[in-house]
């Protein structure tokens, strides 16, 4: 399925603008004949001018298709989703953005989808999905709000139950935040999460910020108005601190997490200056943070 896309017809500024940058990639992805996922509302959300936000953040050593870190995390997201809801969860997208899962993936019976975002981006993709599509694939509640502050109470005016099991992501959200705000948000869903909760993230190492060659890549999210302000080279102890029992930490390219797009591996664990993304999953459980709940495996020591 394919949706052509048409012209650019609102403004949408600073973090959102990227969103629509993560839609073309997502575009270019579900073009391809070896797609990790298929996403046929990604080039309507892009907008026309998807593929000039493509080349604009392009970094001058991703490879032609582009940086594979993209299509490889959207997939890992995918992939822990569907091995961690359960029929009559609840699952919230914080920074949301111009997501689709909640119009793509098949969710069980029961399921709620809150997403979380400014109000400016998901009016954008509300306006723009109703011209193709008219129901989502489960019950998806829209909250309009922003991480600057308390964002709970909001997500409980939606009708979000705290005493219910809830799986969170926050794909392509927190290293847009400084470091306490990130904090901030982790520990929020963790205080608003019941025993058996789940969550995953994306982070990136401080490496990042020191390699000369991303300065222009850097240099070009600041001028769009949404720099990254945060990394960090302990995410397992990042979300421990958010009150968090951490099971995996993992990066693009380890085994199990390249699906053939990333053949060389991840960057060596002890050059912690090379440019890193880890991904992160985690849990609530009876024991309190720092205990790994049930059949979950121990986050590498590596990552501590």
């Amino acid at each position: 399925m394919s949706i052509e896309a048409d012209t650019w017809d609102s403004e949408l500024s600073g973090v959102a603008r990227t969103a629509r940058w993560t839609a073309a990639a997502r575009a270019r992805e579900t073009a391809r004949p070896d797609r990790l996922f298929d996403d046929p509302f990604a080039a309507l959300l892009a907008g026309a001018d998807g593929d000039a936000l493509l080349r604009h953040f392009h970094t001058e050593r991703a490879a032609a298709d582009g940086n594979p870190v993209l299509p490889i995390r959207t997939r890992w997201f995918d992939d822990f989703l569907r091995g961690s809801v359960t029929p009559g969860c609840q699952v919230v997208g914080l920074g949301a953005g111009l997501d689709t899962r909640a119009y793509r993936l098949d969710w069980p019976a029961g399921v709620v989808v809150f997403e979380v975002d400014q109000a400016a981006v998901l009016d954008y993709k509300q306006q723009r999905l109703a011209r193709v599509v008219n129901v989502a694939r489960c019950e998806r509640r829209t909250v309009a709000t922003d991480f600057t502050g308390e964002w709970g109470p909001a997500l409980l005016d939606a009708g979000f139950d705290p005493a219910a099991r809830t799986v969170w992501f926050a794909e392509g959200l927190l290293f847009y935040l400084p470091a306490p705000l990130a904090t901030a948000v982790a520990t929020q869903a963790a205080e608003l999460s019941a025993v058996g909760s789940r969550i995953a993230v994306d982070l990136i190492g401080t490496g990042i910020f020191r390699l000369r060659y991303m300065r222009p890549f850097l240099d070009k999210l600041v001028e769009a108005g949404s720099p990254w302000r945060f990394g960090t080279d302990t995410p397992a102890e990042f979300l421990r601190q958010a009150g968090w029992a951490v099971e995996q930490v993992t990066e693009p390219g380890a085994a199990g997490t390249d699906y053939g797009r990333w053949p060389q591996g991840a960057p060596p664990v002890a050059f912690p200056q090379l440019p890193r993304s880890y991904l992160v999953t985690a849990g609530r459980s009876a024991g309190g943070p720092g205990t790994t709940p049930d059949g979950a495996a121990a986050a590498s020591d590596a990552h501590r």
